[in-house]
């Protein structure tokens, strides 16, 4: 089966002239009838074909913001290429931000602009990368920056990136990024929840003063806050399998060279991540330790249920992240106490209950003897 497209590139010379360059590709699969074509060759020119084809995409499309003059658009195109194996550069990723530094307007069109790449590319590579920057913001970006991505949409919601459903199908190579674009969408997702609910960018706050602002919250505030933060451990557990990434301590040096750089990039975002919502959930679960006896029933069935759900965490945790053994030693001391409390509180309510029971004529005789539940009518009667 012969496969042909004609692709453009538009490039600037020495002299300005436009030079227009027509390309056309030409790649040959070996066919059989008999049975589908998995040949690992033929698998190989369709990646190096589609990385050809992404490369000609990014030339074309950073030529024509060079033309048309948009500095941010540019920007955007180098730290967002078709690229399926390297992430994109810091230098990249500064050189964008501070394009978008300034008003509150620039930096709205700045976002708009980086939403629409992030939406309405179909190529798993881009949109890993439009995701770095998204997560640089909320890490690393300016203030006016963070306030137009908390608000960005004015609708918010859990899927508003949407993403959920995210397919790019063309190689094994991007059908394996599709999955990390769906994870790591939805872990993006799930902190800017949590920012909203601890109202401001946890990730790029310090936590020096975190004791004292918990201490300053209502109880059911402060399982507002943590039922969140489960949520989000939640979220980082089901993050896809990587050959290159599992169990890196015992792999052979040698396959280093197999290893995507992006995937790693994504891997060591999360890991940093994951420092820092390790010590907000200690600092929340102390604070809870704190409290002991002073929930009311349904607060305690609710902490009890998310330190169990955070709990069943700890497995993959272990496996994936770099985990203090202190939270998970914290979260049982808790989980039994709070448990314990639940567990008496409740035989208190069932001894009261018996306590209170009542046969049906007793019921109604207390009714009619007390007179001041009675009824008086115009003729006179006590009914």
């Amino acid at each position: 089966m012969k496969f042909r497209s004609p692709f453009f590139l538009f490039s600037q010379s020495e002299n300005n002239t436009v030079v227009r360059v027509s390309l056309v590709i030409s790649l040959t699969f070996s066919s059989n009838s008999e049975k589908p074509q998995t040949d690992t060759k033929n698998m190989t020119k369709l990646t190096l074909f589609t990385d050809l084809i992404g490369i000609i995409k990014d030339k074309a499309s950073q030529s024509k913001a060079v033309l048309l003059s948009k500095p941010t658009t540019l920007s955007l195109l180098r730290a967002t290429t078709h690229n399926s194996f390297t992430p994109p550069t810091h230098k990249h990723i500064s050189t964008l931000l501070s394009s978008s530094d300034g008003s509150r307007a620039t930096a709205s069109s700045f976002l708009e602009l980086l939403m629409d790449r992030l939406q309405n590319t179909n190529n798993a590579a881009v949109a890993l990368k439009s995701l770095i920057v998204v997560h640089h913001i909320i890490s690393h970006g300016s203030f006016i920056l963070q306030d137009q991505l908390s608000v960005y949409p004015s609708t918010g919601g859990r899927n508003y990136l949407n993403l959920s459903n995210f397919r790019h199908n063309t190689n094994p190579t991007s059908w394996e990024l599709s999955s990390w674009v769906r994870w790591f969408a939805q872990h993006i997702e799930n902190i800017l929840c949590t920012s909203r609910i601890l109202g401001f960018f946890f990730l790029a706050k310090s936590l020096i003063d975190a004791e004292e602002r918990v201490s300053g919250l209502t109880n059911g505030d402060l399982l507002k806050e943590f039922d969140s933060l489960v949520t989000l451990v939640e979220g980082i557990c089901k993050r896809p399998n990587h050959a290159s990434n599992e169990g890196n301590k015992n792999r052979d040096k040698n396959r280093d060279k197999d290893k995507n750089k992006l995937v790693d990039e994504i891997v060591n975002l999360v890991s940093e991540d994951w420092v820092v919502i390790e010590s907000v959930v200690i600092v929340e679960v102390s604070e809870f330790k704190e409290r002991l006896g002073c929930f009311e029933f349904g607060e305690a069935v609710e902490l009890v249920c998310c330190l169990k759900r955070l709990e069943e965490c700890k497995e993959r945790v272990v496996m994936i992240l770099e985990s203090q053994q202190r939270l998970w030693d914290l979260v049982s001391d808790v989980k039994d106490k709070v448990g314990m409390e639940v567990y008496k509180e409740k035989g208190k309510v069932q001894k009261e209950g018996r306590k209170l029971r009542f046969s049906e004529s007793d019921r109604f005789s207390a009714r009619v003897i007390n007179s001041r539940d009675s009824l008086w009518f115009p003729s006179g009667r006590l009914l």
